[in-house]
């Protein structure tokens, strides 16, 4: 449970209709072996105890005592394991009977909740047998000699875990338009568990899905669902035992049907604090009564995996979808800024880089968009000392392949004008020599657009904002940044998609724009090649885009972003390298702040922006101090 996670397991029994007793002790087998694979909390079916399936047996005495006392010997038999267990049974109560799920904790019964909402349409008549518990609050019910929370107003909190809150729902209550789920959430439950008893039927298992990816997102929590399956009676329905656990609208886990299964899933129960926390519209509510309980926290080794690219989908399909999107997003702002101004005109320095590329592609797609002749798009070569003939020859031909105006200006001149009126030697290859043809390459492309009437395409990532890896007033500046909100990461994913789907000619250019390091190409180069290559200065942009996306889309603290970093980069990069670089991200990305705080406008594609009108309020002498102290006391 370190760092918030928590190993929930959803468990179907193979059980007998109206067999407390063997599914009690079947119940109790299955709970210690899932505990044993560190599993903290236990989900059972609806009615598991008895069998969803009993009918008019629910009537018997026999029945509802045999479940109660079934009950109380899973309590003693389990009293040993670290585990939250939920199971469902039918209880009585004020000359009622109740459908409950209980929730068994270390040999005791620390609550139990009602079905509220009793289905009794279709193949349903809950309502022939239970009473619903709505309106049940403030209740205790006496089970084994000891007074129990009973109500539909219990929540189950860690004593110390603040972020690990667990409500409960029974099956039907998710299907309603306003399910208990909903206030659970809002007084503070980040876990919801659903122990249900849902038959199968053409098309329910997707809607099922669909179900608990809306409830999951929705509510930001974590959802459990275990379902009944083998042993329910099949006289005229059939129990699959459909098992899911999703997390803030993801799949996490999912059991096959039509056989016993037990899933696990590592669900991240700090994570959905923290968007939460984000999200000022998540109104809370109060009136719950909590029932504390104190799982011992130790170091779970996660199953759940960590993708190393946040940014960038898996799936194949998913990822060419996604391009198009942000490609479209990025061109129909450029589209509207470009319509209110009745521009005709964009001016993009295009250095035979990724970022310029995409800029380019991007400022293309708008003027297709507005039927403008691409001609009215000049792309400029400003090649300087560190420019080498590939990047400038690859320049050229991604202009002519995309039919823009191409102008070439050479710097190197007005540069050494500058360094002489400053005083600088040439020969010193500081920071100066470096932002002075960043400065200058600027201030062309900034005087051509006055010239033509138009505006400058910045070319500048989230990555390198993230980073400051940016001339201040430099290439920092322009008049709409279109690669504002992209990360580098996911830059080279949109320009390798444009090659794919690129006729034969522009597609080449396009792949050796891809296979081309990185480098912002100011220093000289060594026997025609780039010297400068960025990622050997700052860092892998793999790394750092991991670690931006934890820290500001999730609010990971550092000693979280380097163990999930761990996981996903393990075989990549060795623990002491992880750990230099988030320290170097930290450092950076508290101290460039200042850059970020004056950014031009650019569109918001995805969830993480750096954007001081958008996502993203930071004040410029923030000290880093207590994130820095906390990476330091982490061990390679």
């Amino acid at each position: 449970m370190k760092d918030g996670f928590v190993r929930v397991a959803c468990i179907t029994p193979a059980i007998k209709t109206a067999g407390c007793v063997h599914n009690a002790r079947e119940i109790c087998r299955l709970a210690a072996q899932a505990a044993g694979q560190g599993a903290g909390v236990l989900v059972f079916p609806e009615l598991c105890l008895t069998g969803y399936t009993c009918g008019d047996l629910f009537l018997q005495r026999t029945l509802i005592d045999g479940a109660a006392c079934a009950l109380m010997d899973i309590a003693g038999q389990t009293a040993l394991l670290d585990a939250l267990i939920v199971v469902g049974l039918p209880l009585f109560w004020h000359s009622g009977l109740y459908n409950c799920a209980a929730v068994i904790f270390h040999g005791r019964v620390l609550g139990v909740v009602p079905k509220q909402h009793l289905p009794n349409y279709g193949e349903f008549y809950e309502q022939r047998h239970f009473t619903s518990g709505k309106g049940v609050e403030n209740e205790t019910i006496l089970l084994g000699g000891q007074a129990v929370p009973f109500g539909t107003d219990l929540l189950f909190a860690h004593a110390s875990l603040p972020d690990f809150v667990l409500g409960v729902e029974i099956c039907e209550d998710l299907w309603v338009p306003q399910p208990p789920s909903g206030k659970l959430a809002r007084a503070g439950a980040t876990l919801i568990v659903n122990p249900s008893a849902s038959d199968e039927a053409i098309g329910k298992a997707a809607y099922r899905n669909l179900l608990l990816a809306s409830a999951s997102a929705r509510l930001c929590c974590a959802y459990a669902y275990a379902g009944a399956g083998q042993g329910e009676s099949t006289q005229d329905m059939v129990f699959a035992g459909h098992n899911l656990i999703y997390e803030n609208g993801t799949l996490l886990a999912q059991s096959g049907r039509f056989a016993p299964e037990t899933i696990y899933a590592d669900v991240d129960l700090s994570k959905m604090a923290s968007e939460r926390r984000r999200m000022n519209t998540f109104e809370a509510v109060s009136g719950m009564r909590t029932v504390a309980f104190d799982l011992p926290v130790r170091p779970l080794e996660l199953r759940r995996k960590v993708e190393p690219r946040p940014f960038v989908p898996s799936d194949p399909s998913a990822l060419a979808a996604r391009c198009e999107e942000i490609l479209t997003i990025q061109s129909a702002g450029l589209e509207q800024r470009l319509r209110h101004i009745q521009g005709r005109s964009a001016v993009v320095g295009l250095s035979g880089g990724l970022d310029s590329t995409l800029a380019l592609i991007v400022a293309v797609r708008a003027f297709d968009r507005l039927g403008i002749d691409r001609s009215g798009i000049t792309a400029v070569s400003m090649p300087c000392f560190g420019t080498t003939g590939r990047t400038k020859n690859n320049a050229q031909q991604l202009a002519q392949a995309y039919g823009v105006s191409f102008r070439e200006i050479p710097i190197a001149q007005s540069v050494r004008q500058h360094f002489a009126d400053i005083g600088h030697l040439e020969s010193v290859h500081d920071v100066t020599y470096e932002n002075a043809q960043a400065r200058e390459r600027t201030q062309v492309l900034m005087d051509i657009a006055n010239q033509t009437g138009g505006i400058v395409i910045g070319t500048g990532d989230l990555s390198e904002l993230a980073l400051g890896w940016a001339t201040y007033n430099g290439d920092h500046m322009s008049m709409y940044g279109v690669n504002a909100s992209v990360p580098k990461t996911l830059v080279r994913y949109l320009v390798a998609y444009e090659a794919q789907n690129a006729q034969p000619t522009l597609g080449g250019v396009l792949r050796d724009v891809l296979d081309t390091p990185v480098s912002p190409e100011l220093l000289p180069p060594v026997d025609g090649k780039i010297s400068q290559k960025t990622e050997e200065l700052v860092g892998p942009y793999e790394l750092h885009d991991f670690f931006l996306y934890y820290f500001v889309r999730c609010g990971f603290d550092p000693a979280k972003i380097y163990r999930l970093a761990r996981g996903a980069f393990a075989g990549v990069y060795d623990n002491a390298t992880i750990l230099k670089w988030l320290q170097i991200f930290l450092k950076r990305f508290f101290a460039q702040q200042f850059k970020r705080s004056c950014l031009p406008d650019g569109p918001k594609v995805g969830s993480v922006t750096l954007s001081p009108r958008g996502d993203w309020r930071m004040p410029s002498d923030a000290a880093a101090q207590l994130w820095l102290d906390q990476a330091q006391q982490l061990k390679p």
